[in-house]
């Protein structure tokens, strides 16, 4: 067991390296052949945030373990919302740009929409994910044209050191060591976490949704509260939210393609759903006022641990379910259901007096 745990560790912490790597010198190539900041924000560095969770389940599924990669995709997409955002909104109410609002959160729920209409036969195809992928590929292109329209980049600031000179043989090299790590830490973590499950009783689908989402998120977790912290508060939901898309469009596109997976019929029946919810609360949230509060972070936040404890209750059959699932019923999900609604509310008749002001 304590091996085990020690080889998950190793597995995190060479990821997360691998990742580091990646997203440094890829921005710094990016920019070094014209790209412009906010294409590469959106784009360069949300794909390398999310590279592990790519090799953690392209290698779970070539590996006869699917359900570790389809817990790793929902999981990783509901802790980026209700536990990071949560996080970063507890220690400062985060801003939220107008483009993320118009344009890349519709993105987000078009995807996660697409993903549950082809998930309802049980398996997402390699035609299913030629198909996210290929709405990947158009979300990208869209981004490209959108930085022409846009000269004045507000990421411009984030980036500028990003963009140093380096002989291409060091960049080549940092990139080789980037994958390497990537491929190695996802190699590692994958068989660390299985055997972890097996001996806890829980299932591959909840390993997946738990202890693998929350380690291959580890690089959207560091960069969004290190710039909640830094006061840089657009950046940490434009994080959230560009991963959440590059998780399913990307991650689960190119995983499909290199092998169909199967989505687990609990997977269907209670974490889709929980996704869906998820992807719900964060319109009334995100448009009121384009501002994520404290209140309604700590609500997200509160969520996300309910949701994680009644898994580990619910798959470890304890003593203590029945209790929780009465106090989730009566009060947590209320609590939860009244914040959502008073967002909604606020929204609304804010929308109303800008509506009559503008008559």
């Amino acid at each position: 067991m304590l091996i085990s745990l020690g080889v998950l560790l190793l597995g995190i912490v060479i990821l997360t390296v691998g990742g580091e790597v990646l997203v440094k010198v890829a921005t710094r190539l990016a920019l070094g052949v014209g790209m412009t900041p906010l294409v590469v924000g959106l784009t360069v560095v949300a794909f390398g945030t999310s590279a592990p969770e790519l090799f953690v389940s392209a290698s779970s599924s070539l590996a006869g373990s699917p359900s570790v990669a389809v817990g790793n995709v929902i999981g990783s997409n509901i802790l980026n919302v209700l536990l990071i955002l949560g996080i970063s909104a507890v220690i400062v109410p985060l801003a939220v740009q107008s483009q993320i609002v118009k344009f890349d959160l519709p993105v987000m729920a078009g995807a996660t929409f697409a993903l549950i209409l082809f998930a309802l036969d049980g398996n997402v195809s390699r035609i299913d994910g030629a198909i996210l992928f290929v709405g990947l590929i158009a979300y990208i292109w869209y981004l490209i044209r959108l930085s022409k329209r846009n000269p004045n980049d507000p990421l411009k600031e984030e980036v500028d050191g990003a963009g140093a000179k380096s002989p291409i043989w060091i960049n080549l090299g940092l990139i080789s060591l980037g994958l390497g790590c990537l491929m190695a830490g996802s190699k590692l973590f994958v068989s660390s976490a299985t055997d972890i499950a097996r001996q806890f009783g829980l299932s591959e689908l909840v390993i997946g949704l738990t202890v693998v989402a929350f380690g291959t998120s580890l690089p959207e977790i560091v960069t969004s509260i290190i710039a909640a912290l830094r006061g840089q508060r657009d950046i940490a939901v434009g994080n959230i939210v560009g991963s959440n898309i590059f998780n399913i469009l990307s991650v689960m596109g190119i995983t499909s393609i290199l092998n169909p997976v199967p989505f687990a019929q609990e997977a269907l029946l209670f974490d889709i759903p929980v996704l869906v919810g998820v992807t719900i609360v964060c319109v009334p949230i995100l448009w009121a006022g384009y501002i994520i509060t404290r209140i309604e972070g700590a609500a997200l936040l509160l969520g996300y641990v309910s949701y994680t404890t009644y898994l580990v209750l619910y798959h470890t059959h304890s003593p203590l379910f029945l209790q929780f699932k009465s106090a989730m019923i009566f009060f947590v999900l209320p609590l939860i259901i009244i914040t959502v609604c008073s967002v909604a509310y606020s929204f609304a008749r804010a929308h109303l007096r800008e509506l009559r002001s503008q008559k």
